[in-house]
C-alpha cells in the first residue's frame, strides 16, 4: 500500500480536500479523505503543495491508429471498400506502442475511447482503453462502447462509386442499413437463421440498446439530422464534435444530449468548421447539454487536453464544469464511470499530480498514475 499525502485533492464526486490523503492498494483507491489514518508499514509519498485530480478521460480519440508521426502507413482509421463498414472494430487497428499513447500519458489522459474515423456513414465499433500497456487487449476497459456514424462532408468524400454524394444520400444509407438490421434481427428471432453478417449484428446491438450510436456531426444542420435519425430509430446516441452546437443549444439541451466537443485549439480547417467558437462548450453546458471535452487525437495532441480545458474555462465554462467535462462526464458517456472519472474508494487509482491548480500553463502534469503505477514522470528540465 502507498499513501499520498499533503496535496489538495479534487475528487470530482465531492468537495475539494485540502491537505488530503489517498491510500492506494492493488491498483485501487483504498481510502481518500482529509483526516485519514495511515496504517503502519505504508510507503508514504509527501505531495505537499501539489494538486491531485482524476486521470483525464478522452471520449473521442484515434490514439494508436492514425498517422501521428508515422505517415500514411499507420493511418488505419477509415476502411474504404464502401460507405458502410459496420463490421470493423477499432481495436484491430490500434498499436499500443505508438507514440500517441506516450502523448496521452504526458497530458494526463489515462482513459480513451478510440473511434474508427468518420469517412463512412457507419464506420465500425469503438472501445475504451487505458493508455498504458504492452498488449491492447490487456488495456481494454470496455468493448464495445459504441458504433461510429458520420454525417456531413467526410462520408461524402469517401472512396468508391457507392459513396453518398449528398447529405440526404448519407442519411438514406443509414436508414436503409438500420432497416436491414432490424429485418435481420426479426428473422433471427423467428428462428429462420439468416446468413451471419457481422455488420448487421453490430447495428442490432444499437437497436437493442446494448451500445449507442456515436454520430460525427459538425454543422448545425448535420447535428439536427443526427437527432432526427436517432429519434426516428429509437436508439441511444450522442453527438461527436458538435462544432455548431452553440447555434442550436436550446434544441440540444432540452433533449439532455451528450456532446463530445472538440477538438479545440485547432483551425477552421474545413467548411463545416467555419463557425467554430471557443465558447461552444460553455453555451452548451448552460443549456443543459452534457459536455465532454475531447481531443480527436491527433487533431488536438492529447498532451494539450488540459490546455483545451483552460480555454473552455476562459470562454465561460465554470471550473467545476470544466473538470467534470474532462473526467466524470466522459466516463459516464462511455459507460466506465464505475471505475474511472472520479476519486473514491474502490475505483481505479488513476490520478494526476499537478504542480498547481488545474487548467493553468503554470501547472504541468508532474506525474500520471494508472491503477496505482506511475506511468509518466515529468522530466527535469
Amino acid at each position: 500500500m502507498h499513501a499520498y499525502i499533503g496535496a489538495k485533492i479534487y475528487p470530482v464526486d465531492g468537495p475539494p480536500i485540502d491537505d488530503g490523503v489517498i491510500l492506494v492498494e492493488d491498483g485501487k483507491i483504498a481510502g481518500i479523505g482529509g483526516d485519514l489514518p495511515i496504517p503502519d508499514g505504508v510507503e508514504v509519498v509527501d505531495l505537499s503543495g501539489k494538486v491531485i485530480i482524476p486521470g483525464l478521460v478522452d471520449a473521442h480519440s484515434h490514439a494508436g491508429m492514425w498517422g501521428d508521426g508515422e505517415g500514411e502507413a499507420s493511418q488505419d482509421g477509415n476502411e474504404r471498400p464502401g460507405p458502410i463498414t459496420a463490421d470493423v472494430d477499432a481495436i484491430d487497428s490500434v498499436n499500443p506502442h505508438h507514440t500517441s499513447f506516450a502523448s496521452c500519458r504526458e497530458g494526463g489522459v489515462t482513459t480513451v475511447q478510440i473511434h474508427p474515423g468518420s469517412g463512412n456513414a457507419i464506420g465500425g465499433l469503438c472501445f475504451a482503453a487505458k493508455t498504458a500497456g504492452e498488449v491492447v487487449d490487456d488495456m481494454v476497459l470496455k468493448a464495445p462502447t459504441g458504433l461510429k456514424g458520420a454525417l456531413g462532408e467526410n462520408p461524402k468524400r469517401g472512396a468508391g462509386k457507392d459513396s453518398p454524394k449528398t447529405r440526404m444520400g448519407t442519411a438514406a444509407l443509414i436508414r436503409d442499413y438500420f432497416a436491414r438490421a432490424r429485418e435481420y434481427g426479426r428473422k433471427r428471432d423467428e428462428g429462420k437463421s439468416p446468413d451471419p453478417d457481422r455488420g448487421l449484428e453490430n447495428v442490432l446491438r444499437v437497436l437493442e440498446g446494448e451500445i449507442p450510436f456515436r454520430v460525427h456531426a459538425h454543422r448545425s444542420d448535420d447535428i439536427v439530422t443526427a437527432v432526427r435519425l436517432c429519434e426516428e430509430l429509437g436508439i441511444a446516441y450522442n453527438i461527436e464534435h458538435c462544432t455548431d452546437g452553440y447555434l442550436i443549444a436550446g434544441f440540444l439541451g432540452e433533449r439532455g444530449i451528450a456532446a463530445h466537443v472538440g477538438p479545440g485549439l485547432s483551425s477552421r480547417g474545413k467548411v463545416e468548421t467555419a463557425n467554430r467558437h471557443e465558447g461552444n462548450a460553455a453555451i452548451l453546458a448552460a443549456a443543459g447539454v452534457k459536455v465532454c471535452l475531447v481531443t480527436d487525437h491527433p487533431f488536438l495532441d492529447a498532451r494539450y487536453l488540459m490546455a483545451y480545458g483552460g480555454v473552455a474555462q476562459k470562454y465561460g465554462l465554470s471550473f467545476e464544469d470544466t473538470l467534470r467535462a474532462l473526467t466524470i462526464c466522459p466516463a459516464e458517456s462511455i459507460g466506465v464511470d464505475d471505475r474511472v472519472g472520479s476519486l473514491s474508494q474502490g475505483k481505479d487509482a488513476d490520478f494526476l499530480v499537478l504542480a498547481g491548480e488545474p487548467f493553468s500553463f503554470k501547472s504541468p502534469v508532474l506525474a500520471t498514475f494508472i491503477e496505482g503505477v506511475e506511468v509518466y514522470t515529468r522530466p527535469t528540465l
